[in-house]
């Protein structure tokens, strides 16, 4: 739990580093010398490690202390003022994920007085009104919303140091969250989560299926740790960075015995059925709209628009409509026989498939042991 940790303890971490005592630091950070020594102790007890040597020269930080540091400034950059409180932080995120005071302290346990509380103190040690009445409900202000995320970022530093001091441990535990958009489904992810579990078992892997505008703000409140799937050209915005892991190239797909399928169709010839794709805007949709406008055709009509590749699956067995998917989504109904591969697409029309990760966003071990084991397995993802 992160929340049994003292902000003001943490605090003192980085200026002891910084400044190579304990007294320098007290007086950096306006806390009596006392009351770091005490905080350094209580810290070095909770993670179970020595966060610091003390040497005549100076107080030098340890191995765990050196993994844990940088964790802390970057969680206390979030945080922005030194008088916020673990107990501010957790009642703005409690009471952003539950919508009501009612429903924060159902979550957490803690009474509506001290969520109350809690919060307005957090308002006027910000200088900013967080949370306004809506009727008989109350809504974060535009300053709330971006704070919230300002602090979920916080907590995922911190859970992020506490797996990295578990695994200086010698233990490998932890949670990786991964936001899996369609194509990553069929083989990339599956293979690269069996490989990384066989390695490190002991590490949770939560995966949140979903469409791009789904996942992308999740990931950007700390709720993902990384995203898997088409990248987006123009990249989302500043605060994302994306990765490139290969290249895909998708294909005409129908049922067997689709009326095209005995013969080579020319674009005009596809033109002329129906399709199911996803929403404009996917990479998926633009290349087959550039496939048709490059060819100066018109577009054909998109009666149903679609990302789930069960229920595109389910409406080609049952029709004549076609659409654009790579071979590994439907590899087990191409091998079955209960789909076809109707016709190649033009030379150029690919999509690019990797990782989109906050920017600056640094992974930890396990963490970036499962990125490697993606860029292993991504070698592999388009085959079948």
């Amino acid at each position: 739990m992160i929340w049994d940790l003292n902000l003001r303890h943490l605090r003192a971490l980085p200026a002891i580093a910084r400044l190579g005592s304990i007294s320098a630091a007290a007086q950096a950070i306006s806390i009596t010398q006392p009351a770091i020594t005490q905080a350094l102790a209580k810290l070095e007890e909770r993670f179970g490690l020595a966060l610091f040597e003390r040497r005549p020269g100076g107080m030098v930080p340890t191995p765990a202390a050196d993994l844990l540091i940088p964790r802390v400034e970057s969680m206390l950059s979030f945080v922005e003022s030194p008088r916020v409180t673990m107990a501010q932080v957790r009642a703005l995120i409690s009471l952003a994920d539950a919508g009501s005071y009612i429903g924060a302290s159902m979550e957490t346990g803690l009474a509506q007085p001290s969520l109350h509380r809690a919060i307005g103190d957090l308002s006027v040690v910000l200088k900013r009104n967080l949370v306004e009445r809506r009727g008989k409900g109350v809504a974060l202000t535009g300053h709330g919303r971006r704070t919230v995320r300002a602090f979920r970022l916080a907590r995922a530093e911190l859970s992020s140091a506490l797996s990295e001091i578990a695994s200086l441990r010698g233990l490998e535990t932890g949670r990786i969250a991964v936001g899996a958009m369609p194509l990553s489904r069929a083989r990339l992810l599956p293979m690269a989560v069996v490989a990384f579990h066989r390695h490190r078992p002991d590490v949770a892997i939560d995966i949140v299926e979903g469409a791009f505008h789904d996942l992308i703000e999740p990931l950007r409140d700390g709720a993902l740790d990384m995203m898997i799937g088409a990248l987006r050209d123009p990249s989302p915005g500043p605060d994302v960075a994306q990765v490139k892991l290969f290249e895909d190239s998708p294909v005409v797909i129908g049922r067997t015995g689709h009326p095209l399928l005995a013969t080579r169709p020319n674009l005009r010839q596809l033109a002329s059925y129906p399709w199911i794709l996803p929403s404009p805007g996917t990479p998926l949709r633009s290349g087959w709209e550039r496939m048709f406008a490059e060819a100066g055709l018109a577009t054909p009509p998109v009666p149903i628009e679609c990302g789930s590749v069960i229920t595109i699956r389910q409406i080609l067995l049952e029709s004549d409509f076609l659409t654009l998917l790579s071979p590994a989504q439907v590899a087990v109904e191409l091998e079955a026989g209960w789909l076809a591969r109707i016709a190649d697409t033009p030379a150029g029309l690919t999509r690019t498939i990797g990782v989109t990760t906050r920017t600056g966003w640094r992974p930890t071990s396990n963490q970036a042991a499962f990125l490697q084991m993606l860029r292993e397995q991504s070698a592999f993802a388009t085959l079948g």
